[in-house]
């Protein structure tokens, strides 16, 4: 009896995965096609800038320096650029952009917080904690805020970071602590190199240098209540801090 022997059939190649792969080429061709169209079409055209954070002025400010998006796709929005242009409102910390698709940017701002008011003669600027210079004053009553005064021969302009006598008067009057000292801090003195801050009490706080600023208001916190009547509190050393008192002058 014959042996039966099995025919061998030839084996052909699957195509299933050729077919996988050329889908997905598809599919991502079509989405790059999509996303290049976007962005040279008017398909999510910015109409519509919505502000967060600011002030109704400011915010007016905000959208103005944006406006140049307008009619630009949002595909293409440049936050980096957005924000380098928004340097220019002197008023705006830091700022967050959001495409709300199809056609509205959300910009939501931090602001810088003003802390004194800055005066050269009879000139006046707010200032921020930054020692920013957010905007000349030009007609009173100006803020309820300390007053840092400057020489006649200082230079001050909108939307500038200060140095000198004036950046160390704001290191005296960014910190919370100097909010909480019992007092409210009418004025800031800065000479040689020292500063002092003039309380609403009458008392006159000197702290030295700019070093250690929070450290030293935090102990004048706590000496200040014990000392009333005091001329001045010196923490300019904090280890060793000084109550001085005028003497009484007997008739």
């Amino acid at each position: 009896m014959a042996a039966r022997t099995a025919s061998s059939r030839p084996t052909t190649p699957t195509v299933r995965p050729l077919m996988v792969v050329l889908v997905a080429l598809v599919l991502v061709g079509s989405g790059i096609g999509a996303y290049i169209g976007a962005r040279q079409t008017g398909i999510f055209a910015l109409d519509r800038i919505e502000v967060e954070g600011a002030t109704p002025a400011t915010a007016q400010r905000i959208r103005a320096v944006l406006k140049l998006y307008v009619g630009e796709s949002l595909v293409r929005f440049d936050r980096h650029d957005a924000a380098r242009r928004l340097t220019s409102v002197a008023e705006v910390a830091d700022a967050r952009f959001d495409r709300d698709f199809p056609h509205t940017l959300k910009v939501r701002v931090r602001l810088e917080r003003p802390v004194a008011i800055l005066r050269r003669g009879a000139d006046a600027w707010v200032v921020s904690s930054t020692a920013r210079v957010l905007q000349q004053l030009d007609r009173r009553p100006y803020p309820r805020l300390p007053r840092i005064w400057l020489p006649a021969s200082a230079e001050v302009s909108v939307n500038s970071t200060l140095g000198g006598a004036g950046a160390m008067g704001v290191a005296a009057v960014a910190p919370p602590a100097s909010r909480r000292l019992g007092s409210p801090v009418r004025q800031v003195q800065v000479g040689d190199g020292a500063l002092s801050l003039q309380l609403a009490s009458g008392t006159e706080l000197r702290l030295g240098d700019s070093g250690d600023v929070r450290l030293k208001l935090a102990i004048a916190r706590e000496i200040l209540p014990i000392a009333g009547g005091a001329a001045y509190v010196d923490v300019s050393v904090p280890e060793r801090p000084v109550a001085g008192y005028n003497p009484q002058v007997e008739g």
